[in-house]
């Protein structure tokens, strides 16, 4: 991988390959320079052991270009946004590859409201960062670094002030929460102890030196699973390195899937204050089905944080977020939030006298199927035509990619912001359908090869 990975979603790539401190600091400058003149840049990271370097070299750049900066040191994702936000910051860096291997990191990029920025500033800062050199200040004009000493307490008030704290704190639930040596952990123990909670934290310290794969999936989980099976865990919270996703284990140490964070907390949302729900258009149809049982009106947006946030904010929506386990409660932060999650779940759990394994089946059911398509770019918009022309029955949708939409199942195609590969997501009642339609796009695909 001799080429980071830059798209609107920000920038990744393999520490010492496609990704040094040189590129890091041309990408963040590129950002500065769309921002104008001056400001403070808050600058955090997810605890990668190659974190803090980046930031060290990303903190320089910010400083000769001009910009004051905030090291926030290790902090998760939603917390960078909060961070942005309540120092009044002109915007926000923060370090991570997300659920990608130890050897890749990453950037992610805040505006000033405190969430990820849009779609069009994010291609401007791939125009600047390709066309342009930094512009750097003489020596009396360069910015200062300051520490930021309390990172986490502006994130906790704000998620607590969402559930009754009450309640939850006289269960006692005893919760497992897997932060595999992310940045999850510094917030996390702090909710789980004031919501009452008997916690074990697992990968606690925020090293970067992951104890297992860091996609919060099935196989990578089991072993937790395992374990929280034979020590009555009343739940299970694994987050991905940055804490802007979760994925649930029940009581009987089965994995449920991040699909069913978003369902499980957005059922709790709408339950309470009744709005409109903005989803992605690869997320499950379960969210949709929520939205209908409490007389909701769902939107459907293209795939990734800031498109969802975008939609968000023009529908006034009383929750949102992407199937990826990301829910996003416009009261703490216009970003997808592990804590959000976890407060959501255990505030459902204590309303309910319910169990999660309970709260699960009280959810629509359905089957998701993903797979990668080995497919040249240029040929996508081929298969789209075949695809289209093969099913004239199906409603299709070119928000993002293909969506071909039937009333019990749907297929989405569509080229990935964050990978060089084309995936195919599709949604049945049963795994073996689900499985079939991503298997007919794969083997449709090959014939162009």
């Amino acid at each position: 991988m001799s080429e980071p990975i830059i798209s609107v979603s920000g920038l990744r790539g393999i520490v010492g390959q496609s990704l040094d401190p040189l590129l890091a600091i041309k990408y963040c400058t590129a950002y500065l320079s769309i921002l104008g003149p001056g400001g403070t840049i808050v600058v955090t990271r997810d605890g990668r052991s190659s974190g803090q370097m980046l930031a060290r070299a990303i903190s320089s750049g910010i400083s000769a270009a001009g910009f004051d900066v905030l090291d926030g040191d290790v902090a998760a994702t939603p917390t960078t946004g909060v961070l942005v936000r309540e120092h009044r910051a002109a915007g926000g860096i923060q370090i991570s590859a997300s659920h990608n291997p130890s050897e890749y990191n990453g950037i992610k990029l805040f505006g000033p409201d405190g969430r990820v920025i849009s779609r069009l500033l994010g291609e401007k800062v791939i125009q600047a960062y390709r066309s342009g050199q930094p512009d750097w200040m003489p020596h009396d004009r360069i910015g200062k670094i300051a520490k930021l000493t309390d990172t986490t307490s502006r994130h906790l008030e704000l998620v607590l002030s969402t559930v009754d704290v009450e309640a939850i704190a006289k269960q006692h639930y005893k919760v497992v929460l897997d932060s595999n040596h992310g940045a999850g952990s510094l917030l996390g123990q702090q909710l789980l102890s004031s919501l009452g909670c008997q916690a074990q934290i697992l990968g606690s310290p925020p090293n970067g030196l992951f104890a297992h794969p860091p996609e919060p999936t099935q196989t990578n989980l089991q072993a937790i699973a395992d374990s929280a099976r034979s020590d009555g865990a009343d739940v299970v919270f694994c987050q991905d390195p940055d804490a802007d996703r979760l994925a649930v284990i029940d009581e009987n140490g089965n994995y449920i899937g991040e699909e069913y964070t978003l369902a499980i907390t957005a059922d709790r949302a709408l339950s309470q204050r009744p709005g409109p729900l903005v989803i992605n258009c690869s997320t499950s149809r379960m969210s949709s089905d929520i939205a209908d049982r409490h007389g909701c009106r769902m939107h459907l947006s293209a795939v990734g944080e800031a498109n969802v946030t975008d939609k968000m904010i023009e529908h006034s929506a009383t929750f949102g977020g992407e199937g990826n386990g990301g829910p996003i409660d416009p009261r703490v932060g216009y970003v997808r939030d592990s804590f959000v999650a976890m407060a959501q779940i255990l505030d459902a759990m204590a309303a309910s006298g319910q169990s999660v394994s309970e709260l699960v089946s009280a959810l629509p059911r359905y089957q998701i199927h993903k797979t990668t398509i080995a497919i040249d770019r240029d040929q996508v918009p081929t298969l789209y035509a075949e695809l289209q022309s093969r099913f004239p029955t199906a409603v299709a949708s070119t928000l993002d990619g293909l969506r071909l939409d039937w009333p019990d199942q749907w297929i989405l195609v569509r080229p990935s912001n964050t990978e060089p590969i084309v995936r195919a997501i599709s949604e049945a009642k049963t795994a073996e359908e689900a499985q079939s339609l991503c298997e007919m796009a794969r083997q449709l695909a090959s014939t162009f090869n």
